[in-house]
């Protein structure tokens, strides 16, 4: 019989494998490497093994994905290993350190993680990442949850909508199908972080496979596109807050 805990994990990669094949890292019948056989390959080690892959996707099947090739997925594919394999936080975001106010609910640090925007904007925002000292938590009425960041606005591209100086506090978007657009998001790519309206670009198939990114300073600074890959991370900016 399988084990419960077996059956989730099999459950969070069918959606980890569904978000991958939406951002186009998988493409089943592709034969220029992000096919079914390539993936195969990468983590069951034989390209001919796609119809265990299968398997595994197919709920009605009793096989299941083990831990040891859930975490190849992780370091092949950029997926959060904590989501993955325990089923903390989302499929591609980082862990935010916990606060102590969700160890002990007697002590109010807030849920909202402030952080600068280089540290935001690299590899290095991951659990553990912080020292102790580092971890600083506020909170804001009406804003309640977790997984939520903050971080100052350096440059005026945004302007007048969001000025240069103010922080934006933003929440993970886990699915491309979860962007509406023309909203304003924070979008990280390979150490690099923007904070612009959102519209989605798609391929003849309809697949998401890059994003333009325009700024409301549109006069100074002009529309581009950024490629969606297993790197890219989108932010929902939810709040504003600036000086007095």
């Amino acid at each position: 019989m399988i084990r419960e805990d077996r059956i989730q994990l099999n459950n969070r990669f069918i959606k980890v494998f569904n978000l991958l094949e939406e951002r186009g890292d998988i493409i089943l019948n592709d034969r220029n490497g992000k096919g079914m056989g390539d993936f195969a390959d990468r983590i069951l080690g034989n390209r001919a093994y796609g119809h265990i892959v299968r398997a595994f996707l197919n709920p009605d099947d009793k096989r299941v994905i083990d831990y040891r090739h859930a975490k190849m997925i992780c370091q092949v594919y950029g997926v959060n290993e904590s989501y993955l394999l325990d089923g903390i936080g989302t499929p591609f975001g980082f862990d935010l350190p916990q606060s102590n106010a969700a160890i002990d609910e007697t002590v109010s640090q807030g849920n909202i993680l402030f952080t600068t925007t280089s540290a935001f904007a690299g590899s290095a925002v991951e659990a553990g990442s912080f020292a102790p000292e580092d971890k600083e938590f506020f909170a804001i009425p009406g804003v309640a949850g977790g997984g939520l960041v903050a971080f100052p606005i350096d440059g005026n591209s945004m302007e007048p909508v969001v000025m240069d100086g103010d922080i934006v506090v933003c929440k993970e978007v886990s699915s491309l199908k979860d962007i509406k657009e023309n909203e304003i998001y924070a979008i990280k790519s390979n150490g690099t972080l923007w904070v612009k309206y959102v519209q989605l670009v798609q391929d003849p198939k309809g697949r998401i496979v890059r994003l333009k990114l325009i700024s409301a300073n549109y006069l100074e600074h002009d529309p581009f596109e950024e490629e969606v890959n297993s790197y890219t991370r989108l932010y929902k900016v939810i709040r504003r807050i600036s000086a007095m």
